[in-house]
């Protein structure tokens, strides 16, 4: 097996080499032509072997970059082509509103599978992307890896930012035996939501160390709010943590004003203190590999 790791997921694609026993790494060597098209090109030969292809596609140009890696290492020789897209860019595209509009995220799936025998990512928007997939997909979870992080932390209840995160911070809960709760969220624009603290908490916050729990954070509304509110009920620290660290614009800035710390998984890179998937990937990999 060999793991190639795109432009977007260096560092993770390093570390899931490890954890796969540290089998062959390779970063491809990129360029751009003088008209602007993007080459690529994996070193080595892989003929009769598996490649792992780890891309984020936060951007159009890492998308690009994902679909000639893919072709590359058939090129190689590769038998089989996993490929883990650890943030899939568009993804909260999964539906059309309007007559004409796509379904982005299926039309990105469509075209990513092409060159893949199995694909993996982690926490989609929806599972309705999953679905959209003919060949095997597989979705890890960014949970297990921020427990791992906060079991090192102190941590007496964790909050849901809104009732659509309700089964993560769950999840998280059972995980790390705390209670937990979620806010009551009104959206007022797409950058500015007004959160209340529900009546029927499971603990005082008093004095407590709460840990706000979300997917993705992108311009980081809702987590502000949600930590003024939080540390208006005197809690000891308030720390917020994600899979996806977008941060769009000052985001990152602005949470870290008003929390004590701030958390995300490795699948996108960011500022934020990092707890990796790397375990759980090359887990599914291993799974993946053994059926198939």
């Amino acid at each position: 097996m060999h793991v190639v790791g795109g432009s977007a997921s260096t560092a993770l694609a390093e570390r899931i080499s490890r954890e796969l026993g540290n089998v062959p790494f390779a970063f491809p060597f990129m360029k751009r032509f003088p008209d602007g098209e993007m080459y690529v090109r994996v070193g080595g030969r892989m003929e009769g072997e598996d490649a792992v292809v780890v891309q984020s596609t936060r951007s159009d140009e890492n998308l690009m970059e994902l679909l000639l890696l893919e072709d590359a290492v058939r090129e190689a020789g590769a038998k089989r082509v996993f490929v883990v897209i650890p943030y899939f860019g568009y993804a909260r595209q999964d539906r059309s509103f309007f007559p004409g509009e796509p379904v982005s995220a299926r039309t990105l799936v469509r075209h990513v599978e092409i060159g893949a025998d199995a694909v993996i990512t982690v926490d989609l928007h929806s599972h309705q992307t999953l679905e959209s997939f003919t060949k095997p997909a597989f979705e890890a979870s960014g949970i297990p890896a921020i427990a791992r992080l906060l079991r090192e932390r102190n941590v007496d209840v964790l909050v849901s930012p809104d009732r659509g995160g309700v089964d993560r911070v769950r999840r998280m809960a059972e995980i790390l035996d705390r209670p937990w709760f979620a806010l009551e969220k009104k959206r007022i624009d797409s950058e500015h939501v007004e959160l209340t603290i529900p009546n029927n908490l499971p603990i005082s916050l008093d004095g407590t160390h709460a840990v706000i729990l979300d997917d993705v954070i992108s311009t980081g509304g809702t987590i502000v709010e949600a930590a003024r509110l939080i540390r208006r009920q005197h809690v000891s620290t308030v720390v917020a943590a994600c899979t996806h660290g977008l941060f769009l614009r000052d985001a990152f800035e602005r949470i870290k004003a008003v929390a004590t710390g701030l958390y995300s998984t490795d699948t996108l890179d960011n500022p934020a203190e990092k707890a990796s998937v790397a375990p759980d990937i090359a887990q599914i990999l291993r799974d993946a590999g053994a059926r198939a």
